[in-house]
């Protein structure tokens, strides 16, 4: 695989401008009220995450208000990263604007080709000539993460193939402000020129819950039913840690493991992006403590001083 050039050096007075150019671009694509830049914080990383995360060149991180972007936490942000599953997020944002525009509704039947039904794990087991719903085909993505129903989807939608797709999903997040993504396919199946960053979605997982609310609770979901068995999904961190609704998990060999989570306390909400992770475990254990440090679950907490999780 092409390698790509994961440099650990950043400029950390370029956050508040950025931010202020997420923001903008969310106004439009998604209805958002723009933040001032003068909010936007400059957050360099503790010294713990620093010395200990970097794993391969892996490691990102992003911490975000969501009501008006100010930047809390931010590690790698905008260096390249392969975003896994993450991508899914993208193909759900397709299928939510078909819905919204009536291009489809819940009860349209996707065809699955020979190629869709074809796809490596992780996947529903479709097969060949039938047909998904997009109801359940938005779970089975959402939940499941599956590559079958993905593949299928951005056929649907790429005029027959996923390159189709994922010539879209990249129009589509260039008009997000996604301006460092380029899909290959609309799994997030390896592939050495599909890219993105952590800024990027946190940009994508903000347009996702401001302009779709009415599909957001989706990501909620710990399971769905298909062909009279209950499958279940990856994210354990929902309904385990308090607030925490959303939204994608992703992992291939080359990225590690990734997760956008979104998180609501009190009426506040966080997006946070970690990528890299060495194990799920210490990439689930790395949210939770940067979650604790900026929306604490007790009113009476005190962030910490430093985060002791490495990845």
């Amino acid at each position: 695989m092409t390698a790509l050039a994961f440099s650990s050096t950043r400029s950390w007075r370029a956050l508040p401008s950025s931010f202020g150019r997420i923001a903008a671009a969310l106004l439009v694509a998604a209805s958002l009220a723009g933040c001032s830049t003068s909010n936007t914080l400059e957050v360099k990383p503790t010294a713990s995450v620093t010395a200990s995360s970097f794993v391969d060149g892996k490691y990102a991180a992003l911490v975000i208000d969501a009501a008006n972007g100010k930047v809390l936490y931010a590690v790698n942000e905008r260096s390249p990263r392969y975003p896994a599953s993450l991508t899914k997020m993208m193909t759900l944002y397709i299928l939510f604007e078909a819905l919204q525009s009536g291009q489809v509704n819940m009860a349209t039947q996707i065809p699955v080709s020979v190629s869709a039904a074809s796809q490596p794990p992780s996947k529903i087991g479709l097969r060949p000539g039938e047909t998904i719903d997009v109801d359940t085909a938005i779970r089975a993505l959402a939940v499941k993460s599956g590559n079958d129903v993905a593949a299928a989807v951005g056929e649907y939608f790429g005029g027959g193939t996923e390159e189709g797709a994922a010539a879209l999903m990249t129009a589509k997040a260039r008009s997000l402000g996604m301006n460092a993504t380029t899909f290959r396919n609309a799994s997030g199946l390896p592939d050495p020129l599909q890219t993105t960053t952590a800024r990027d979605m946190a940009v994508l997982g903000l347009a996702l819950q401001k302009r779709f609310p009415q599909h957001f609770h989706y990501f909620s979901d710990t399971q769905f039913a298909f062909k009279g068995k209950v499958i279940r999904g990856h994210n354990d961190m929902l309904g385990r840690v308090q607030g925490v609704d959303g939204i994608k998990t992703g992992y291939i060999r080359a990225s590690g493991f990734n997760i956008v989570t979104s998180v609501n306390r009190g009426g506040r909400r966080l997006i946070v992006v970690v990528m890299g992770g060495d194990t799920a475990r210490k990439r689930n254990a790395h949210v939770e403590e940067l979650i604790e440090r900026y929306l604490p679950s007790s009113p009476f907490a005190q962030p910490s001083a430093v985060l002791s999780t490495g990845l």
